[in-house]
């Protein structure tokens, strides 16, 4: 017979309390210290008599629900405070009603959403939020569903026996706070309807649009030790202290030691991926690579290593590499880039670099800190005999994504960063599949080869305002665009800066502020002679050096990024022509719009499927500038550029297989004028520049004097994962269409053609495909 008391006769020892609630003087309904939230406090609550689970006998559903269903480990801490949690909340009631397995995965999910890492702790602030969101919304050992009060941010479940589950996937992404869309966008499958909403809202590819600005961007940081990205709670500032800059540099450098250690040819085990690579390795008879960090260098005069470092200057005018251990100085003399011309090479990037150190009793570093080492800069000198790129990820990589087609069966995921809200609209892994559902249904193409399609994004370069000649080959522009069918108008327009010639509010007796303020009134006439682009399309305004505010005290010159939108006292009257365009139409559904944003900025289609990145910046005049001189073979000897196919260079955007993700490694998308054999000179530098930029990773590979970066906001100048498409406005660089790595890179240069006059250029982008480069005379 058993002899053990009922649990109520028992004597109560104190339950384990979590550290974000505390139990009040009546254990045995395990009430709170304060009262339930606001939102909660109508919903029944059901006495639940709070019992002792011991934290060996929740293990093995803990296991099921966290490891084997979510890949999360559970330290024996955060074991107790769900032990301790469930105990007092479910009651007794927690296995045979299954309780404990819905709250389990409720946190399980919550916990994802927050982007946590793969290990839960139980000390961990996320945790404790988790478990007290949980606890305002508990009624009967039952989580009450979201309608509710269980709030957004944390779940989209609704697990009330007396609740139907009705959350309809067609939720406006435009009215989702920023901090919770990636939980809003999280489909859980238990029991969510998959069909969107029929409303004309949801109907429109637009209500899927969403701009991102750089200072409203997610900053994250690499936590090296869980090897995951993990959001920087620390409020920013634009003067940080001075300690924030020694972030940026290991932020940076983190990213790319990582991705390099995912790059197959730094993975030191000897089971390949393919049988491909592995005869080549055999044939080449190569050993995987080995990044060796600055301060083990000491002690081993002329051996040989690969560095990977940032390029720097030294106080006495030499070249130097740093990392995090230590600094030496370079001496690129004899150094040779691989592949030979592929880049640029400037003081600020990343860099690896092939070659032997080399002791001297009177180095060149020796002034500043002897031979002491780490930390400092160490005696000696590094010969280098290779430099290169560290080479970039595909997106698809990066995410942990496999699939060929883009369809749901082929979309499995793998190692990658799958569950990371990189923007702000939601993971992969959250919304990925859905968004594509979405797509398909919203984006199709169009019914005929000759008809333009609705999914196209048109990047206009360069327009200079106080020039009559840019305002006409606008207008030309629109006009072509208003004169096609209805309904086949384009989603978006994106226009770049500079809005006027030269810094107008910092040249004293020009006007100022006046005189820019009458160019976008000049613009906004322009805008209201063609209302039905205006009522369909989103205009996408991004500023270039020579805008307000910012140059009225750089004069033009490089100011830090990311840089503000235009203030909104300048273009008052361009958001009236487009209040007036809706008020004319009566639109009821997504009206069209104007959205001034940063420099640089994101524009994310449906959630995680297509991220395109706009920059205005002459980056290219400014790499040329700044770049290392480095040894060149002889003329005889050189290769040149990746070889292209001219007989066939342009890939025709109806072409369904025609995608990014192609297996080249750069694509070309120039004018089929071009005949030659040889790869034009223009080109070249198109490839050099694309390469240069998204190996680094960074939209300002270059030193803070050169280039200044806002210390706290330089994470959204990161490009990884790299985006499926960038709009580089460059007038220093050529007009081009490349692919490499499965992004896209477009750059439509200045709106008015140099040297040819009455000519006006622009890009056309066909979203997930290529863009191609259009002209207009006028």
């Amino acid at each position: 017979m058993d002899k053990t008391p009922a649990p109520i006769f028992r004597k109560q020892r104190p339950l384990i309390p979590s550290s974000s609630v505390a139990p009040s003087s009546s254990p045995a309904f395990g009430t709170p210290v304060h009262p339930p939230k606001p939102f909660s406090i109508n919903a029944p609550k059901a006495a639940i008599l709070p019992i002792i689970l011991p934290p060996a006998t929740l293990r093995p559903l803990a296991f099921r629900t966290f490891t084997k269903k979510h890949s999360l480990t559970l330290t024996s801490s955060a074991l107790q405070e769900l032990a301790s949690f469930i105990g007092r909340h479910c009651g007794s009631g927690w296995r045979e009603e299954g309780l404990a397995e819905r709250v389990l995965e409720e946190v399980a999910r919550s916990w994802k959403n927050r982007n946590g890492g793969v290990m839960v702790e139980g000390s961990s602030k996320e945790l404790q939020d988790i478990l007290k969101t949980l606890e305002g919304n508990m009624s009967g050992g039952k989580i009450m569903g979201q309608g509710r009060g269980l709030p957004r941010g944390d779940s989209m479940l609704e697990i009330s026996d007396s609740d139907t589950i009705n959350t309809r996937l067609g939720i406006r992404p435009t009215t989702l706070p920023r901090q919770d869309s990636n939980a809003s966008f999280g489909m859980s499958g238990l029991g969510v309807q998959e069909e969107a909403d029929d409303d004309e809202e949801a109907s429109d590819a637009r209500a899927w649009l969403k701009v991102i600005d750089a200072y409203d961007q997610p900053r994250l940081l690499y936590n090296v030790d869980k090897k995951h990205f993990e959001r920087d709670t620390a409020k920013p500032s634009l003067l940080p202290p001075a300690s924030h800059k020694t972030i940026v540099f290991r932020n940076r450098y983190h990213v790319i030691h990582q991705r390099l250690l995912r790059n197959e040819s730094f993975q030191t085990s000897s089971v390949t991926s393919s049988r491909k690579h592995t005869l080549q390795r055999s044939l080449s008879n190569q050993q995987s690579l080995k990044i060796t960090p600055i301060a083990n260098l000491l002690g081993r005069h002329g051996s040989n290593h690969m560095l990977l470092g940032q390029l720097n200057i030294l106080p006495t005018g030499d070249l130097a590499i740093s990392d995090l251990t230590g600094t030496i100085a370079l001496d690129l003399s004899q150094a040779v880039a691989i592949p030979e011309d592929s880049a640029w090479f400037c003081p600020g990037m990343m860099v690896l670099v092939d070659g032997v150190y080399e002791e001297e009793e009177e180095s060149v570093g020796k002034g500043l800190s002897g031979s002491s080492g780490v930390g400092g800069t160490l005696g000696g000198r590094f010969q280098g005999f290779f430099i290169g790129q560290p080479p970039c990820e595909k997106r698809k990589s990066t995410l942990g994504i496999s699939g060929l087609d883009g369809t749901d069966h082929d979309q499995t995921i793998g190692g990658g960063f799958g569950w990371i809200d990189f923007l702000g609209v939601g993971s992969e892994r959250a919304v990925g599949s859905k968004m594509r559902r979405l797509e398909r249904r919203l984006l199709q193409p169009a019914p005929e080869q000759d008809m333009p399609s609705r999914n196209r994004v048109v990047i206009i370069g360069e327009i200079n305002l106080d020039q009559p000649r840019a305002l006409q080959a606008l207008r030309k522009i629109l006009s072509l665009y208003a004169a096609e069918p209805e309904g086949t108008s384009p989603l978006t327009f994106v226009l770049a800066g500079n809005f006027t010639q030269h810094a107008v509010m910092a040249r004293g007796g020009s006007g100022g502020s006046i005189e820019y303020k009458e160019y976008f009134d000049a613009l906004a006439s322009t805008f209201s002679d063609f209302p039905t682009l205006l009522q369909s399309s989103t205009f996408v305004f991004v500023p270039g050096d020579n805008d307000g505010w910012v140059s009225s005290f750089t004069g033009g010159a490089s100011v830090p990024l990311p840089r503000k939108p235009v203030p909104e006292m300048f273009t008052s009257r361009i958001r009236r022509a487009f209040a007036a365009a809706n008020a004319e139409a009566g639109n009821t559904g997504v009206q069209g719009s104007a959205v001034w944003t940063s420099n640089p900025s994101r524009m994310s289609l449906f959630g995680p499927n297509h991220e395109l990145v706009l920059f205005r910046d002459d980056i290219s005049a400014r790499l040329r500038r700044t770049s290392v001189t480095l040894k060149r073979k002889p003329a005889a000897e050189t290769n040149g550029a990746p070889e292209v196919d001219d007989a066939s260079p342009d890939i025709p955007n109806d072409d369904p297989s025609a995608s990014p993700d192609a297996e080249d490694a750069m694509e070309i998308d120039k004018p089929s004028t071009s005949t030659s054999s040889s790869i034009p000179l223009d080109i070249k530098t198109a490839q050099k520049l694309v390469k240069t930029i998204l190996d680094q990773g960074y939209l300002s590979p270059f030193r803070q004097s050169t280039r200044p970066v806002h210390w706290d906001y330089a994470s959204a100048l990161h490009l990884y994962p790299l985006p499926t498409a960038m709009a580089l406005i460059d007038t220093t660089a050529p007009p081009f269409c490349i692919t490499y790595e499965g992004c896209h890179v477009m750059n439509p240069g200045s709106i008015l053609v140099p040297g040819r006059k009455g000519v006006g250029r622009w890009v056309e982008y066909e979203i997930g495909r290529l863009g191609k480069l259009r002209e207009c005379t006028l």
